[in-house]
């Protein structure tokens, strides 16, 4: 075969795969693959939020993910998960029951993260992170529903002197792979200078292959990490920087990551980092978002990857919950909207990228009282969970014409 035909056979190869790739994407809502080049014309400004109680009685609800046949899985702090139809209600007895191997001696100990495997319909797989007995380790685990005796401890990574900053999201990405979040350590001021240190998982963000065994690890360490080969670093890690991530999400549609990272005592602050920025320094502790919080965590030559969006401690605000992107179907005014909310305040921050490049930000309402995690049911409609007071409750945009507007 001659070079030219040897190139065009290359070239049409290289245009199938990229047509195929448009074609198996995954579809949220039946939206996401037919709206990937949606360009909502309404300005944030003309959204906001509106909620419905679909469900209370819960203990501390920490977590959310939707399943494949419609249910929605609920963790509590204590280590059970719930489950929830909108077309049943809640179940009142736990489908999993972790309690017997949690840590929840501290406020921010317990059961903290939980997703389904991408293939739950035919394993019933749930990924968990947790703070397990007796010294509040953070780990991570996957387990059959239903069947805790057979849970299998995957990473952990020490954590006995503080009980607060775990982290504990876990996602798949559209890579296959799975991330998870840890927090620095603990107390304030980074004690152990965790986030500027490779050689720790402490206050990282995690990726690994879950679908293979290496060695006596029951995973592998994907090839393309971005630290397999530095000396003294964890290969493990994906991002670094972060002080206590404890709730990010992956856009279904583009494979980004965005991420609340709660601040010391000035700035929370919201990261969003593409599929190709792995490696990425977030900057905690050299920088409390876009400050600067400690000069002598500060490297000369370092790139420093700020927050989309931050905002500050006034009026309430406490701590970011951090939340996911809209690629529901029932407001197409709010595909492609990332929606977060403040613990303490229950503000509602939405963050859509810009086409010509930035980032449009606006708060669009108020979550109910001590919001704990945002999710989406398998349409990709909302949800958002309430700590102490233990609800659920369905969420949906209205959009609100601009004041003067049609007079």
């Amino acid at each position: 075969m001659s070079r030219r035909r040897c190139r065009l056979v290359s070239m049409l190869a290289g245009l199938l795969v990229m047509a195929l790739s448009v074609l198996l994407l995954p579809s949220v809502g039946g939206t996401a693959a037919a709206g990937a080049d949606h360009r909502s014309s309404v300005p944030l400004a003309e959204l906001t939020v509106v909620t419905e109680r679909v469900a209370t009685g819960l203990r501390r609800p920490i977590a959310i993910t939707g399943l494949p046949d419609g249910r929605m899985l609920i963790a509590e702090k204590d280590g059970t998960v719930r489950a929830y139809h909108p077309d049943t209600g809640l179940v009142a007895e736990p489908v999993l029951d972790l309690r017997d191997r949690i840590d929840t001696s501290d406020n921010e100990r317990g059961l903290l993260g939980i997703t389904p495997a991408p293939n739950f319909a035919r394993t019933g797989i749930l990924y968990v992170a947790y703070t397990s007995l007796p010294a509040g380790a953070l780990t991570l685990a996957r387990v059959p529903i239903g069947a805790p005796e057979r849970a299998q401890v995957l990473l952990t990574q020490e954590h006995a002197e503080y009980g607060n900053h775990n982290g504990g999201q876990v996602a798949f990405g559209r890579d296959g792979y799975l991330y998870w979040s840890t927090g620095d350590g603990g107390l304030a001021n980074d004690p152990f200078k965790s986030g500027q240190d490779l050689g720790t998982l402490l206050g990282k963000i995690v990726r690994i292959d879950v679908n293979r065994t290496c060695g006596a690890k029951p995973y592998c360490v994907p090839s393309s990490n971005p630290f397999v080969r530095v000396a003294g670093a964890r290969p493990e890690i994906w991002l670094y920087g972060l002080r206590n991530p404890w709730r990010f999400s992956v856009d279904p549609v583009d494979g980004s990551l965005w991420i609340g990272d709660v601040g010391q005592g000035l700035v929370e602050e919201i990261n969003h980092i593409r599929p190709w920025q792995g490696g990425a320094n977030l900057g905690w502790s050299c920088k409390e978002g876009t400050p600067i919080f400690d000069q002598q965590q500060c490297r000369a030559g370092v790139r420093y990857t700020d927050p989309v969006f931050e905002y500050d401690h006034y009026n309430d605000n406490c701590s970011v919950t951090g939340g996911v992107v809209y690629r529901g179907s029932v407001t197409p005014d709010a595909w492609g909207t990332y929606v977060a909310s403040d613990y303490c305040s229950t503000r509602v921050f939405a963050v859509r990228p810009k086409p010509e490049g930035g980032y449009e930000t606006a708060v669009i309402g108020n979550f109910p009282t001590q919001p704990t995690a945002i999710g989406t049911d398998v349409q990709g409609e909302l949800y958002v969970l309430s700590d102490l007071p233990g609800w659920l409750n369905r969420v949906r945009f209205e959009r609100v014409p601009p004041e003067g507007a049609g007079r």
